[in-house]
């Protein structure tokens, strides 16, 4: 084979596959970019169809004789796009013709015309089997009778340099000016609006403490399981890692009613305490300290090292891929559990609330405006995302080396 058709070959090959992956990434990363961007617009640029990526805010400018600032618009003029100012809106116009005549319209202001025989005694006729009611309308000069045929809303656009020029033309169907604008301070409001930041400390400090507390029964159940040899070692560790089968759904009930005995319901004990165990990490530790060489713990035991030495000395330090494994994992269980604490603490009860939870309130409270919901989305997700990306180093680190035998 020609090596230049070789590497042509392999060079696409190499690039349909990047593109392949990169479209499916780009796939993926959308919906949270957009969650993300919608977070910093205004709620009336978030109901804007077709929806935008990027927020952007109307512009506002200053006209002389009017006192607060006026929405720029882009309105045709003369077969040309013009930024001009809206002044008045709700302008309501209708269109005229002559009973005799329909072709015949003409458009009036509602305030210009009156009812043909006064608002007492108003005169109507027949057109097409329907009883239409008369309006007196001005002609060059002339009232003639003529009947409504429709009616719709406009707005006064001045010219900004020139108020004396001045157009009527539909608000729906004129597109506002407006620039790219970001608004940081939705996260200020959803904090101050639903007492978000409590809600984020207590997550923080829920997460933390069943993150440390999973690390150390972990830590040492794994040892003792993998290293330590005492009756019916294996038989205890088959059924402790068969509780990872039961459903949760199936321990609601019964730990709900084992909260209530010890009085830790609405409180964030319940959330931390019956979560610092797991079989899961248990397992992972005790695979992990099993391949780890058995000669250098004989070694330290020969040199008088304890087993708790040995453990802090030699075993953790060389277990940090395994260990910001289990933590990320943890992290992320911990930070994003909803249904736990919906059954354990009160909706009432802000104090002791933790991000889904104010999640699931603010949902309500904010239901109009979604840029806010958003905001408090992006406060929630933000942070595992963080501990995930620095977390995976490790974790791929943990995957390769588990193939390792020594």
């Amino acid at each position: 084979m020609n090596p230049q058709s070789y590497k042509l070959r392999r060079f696409l090959g190499n690039f349909a596959v990047y593109f392949v992956l990169t479209f499916f990434a780009l796939v993926m990363i959308f919906p949270f970019l957009y969650m993300l961007a919608t977070s910093f617009k205004i709620p009336s640029d978030t109901f804007r169809y077709p929806p935008r990526m990027l927020p952007r805010d109307p512009v506002e400018i200053m006209v002389t004789g009017y006192d607060e600032p006026l929405p720029l618009y882009y309105v045709d003029v003369d077969g040309q796009q013009k930024e001009y100012a809206l002044a008045q809106s709700n302008i309501r116009v209708g269109t005229y013709a002559p009973p005799e005549d329909l072709n015949a319209t003409v458009e009036r202001y509602l305030s210009e015309v009156k009812p043909t025989g006064g608002a007492m005694n108003p005169q109507s006729v027949t057109v097409n089997g329907e009883e239409q009611k008369l309006f007196d309308v001005e002609v060059e000069g002339q009232v003639i009778p003529m009947i409504l045929v429709s009616q719709t809303t406009v707005g006064e656009f001045i010219d900004p340099q020139n108020p004396e020029t001045k157009v009527y033309r539909n608000v729906r169907l004129s597109e506002p000016v407006e620039n790219i604008s970001w608004h940081p301070e939705n996260y200020r409001e959803v904090i101050e609006l639903n007492n978000m930041s409590r809600a984020l400390t207590n997550t923080a400090l829920v997460t933390i403490l069943v993150v440390l507390g999973q690390l150390a029964t972990s830590v040492f159940g794994g040892y003792a399981f993998a290293r330590l040899k005492f009756p019916g070692r294996d038989t205890v560790f088959v059924f402790y890692l068969g509780t990872i089968m039961i459903p949760f759904v199936m321990l609601i009930v019964p730990l709900y009613q084992l909260m209530v005995l010890i009085g830790w319901t609405d409180r964030l004990a319940a959330l931390i305490i019956p979560w610092i165990f797991t079989a899961y990490g248990t397992f992972l530790m005790r695979q992990h300290f099993i391949t780890f060489p058995k000669e250098i713990e004989e070694a330290a035991l020969l040199d008088g090292a304890s087993r708790f030495q040995i453990l802090k000395d030699i075993l953790i330090p060389a277990s940090v891929p395994a260990l910001a494994t289990q933590a990320t994992f943890t992290f992320l269980y911990a930070w994003n559990s909803f249904f736990w604490p919906l059954v354990i603490i009160n909706v009432g009860n802000e104090k002791n609330h933790v991000l889904t939870l104010a999640l699931n309130v603010l949902r309500g409270r904010a239901s109009d405006t979604p840029n806010l919901i958003l905001a408090g989305a992006a406060i929630a997700i933000i942070p595992p995302l963080i501990v995930f990306i620095l977390g995976q180093r490790f974790f791929v680190e943990s995957v390769a080396s588990s193939g390792v035998k020594g």
